[in-house]
């Protein structure tokens, strides 16, 4: 757990955010108020069940990220097609 200074304990009681920085890593952080954070994590963060078009969207970006689109990849299709004949004849 980490503690505040009375400084940064009084920024964020006038519902200021306060900056901190990991000393290891650098990394920088935000601390928030808890109904402050609760306020706009809606706008950063959408958290609904997704709709078909935004999962067709999700799975054709996948598809193209993964090679699906590159040429030579028709075989594929093929295979599938030829192979799905000779199961349902």
């Amino acid at each position: 757990m980490i503690e505040i200074t009375d400084e940064q304990r009084q920024r964020l009681e006038s519902g200021e955010a306060v900056d901190i920085i990991d000393p290891r890593t650098a990394q920088r952080y935000v601390i928030l108020q808890k109904d402050v954070y609760e306020r706009v994590r809606h706008l950063l963060y959408d958290d609904s069940a997704w709709t078909e078009d935004e999962l067709r969207l999700q799975l054709a970006r996948s598809a193209k990220d993964n090679g699906w689109d590159e040429a030579g990849m028709e075989d594929y299709d093929r295979y599938d097609d030829e192979k799905r004949r000779k199961t349902c004849s």
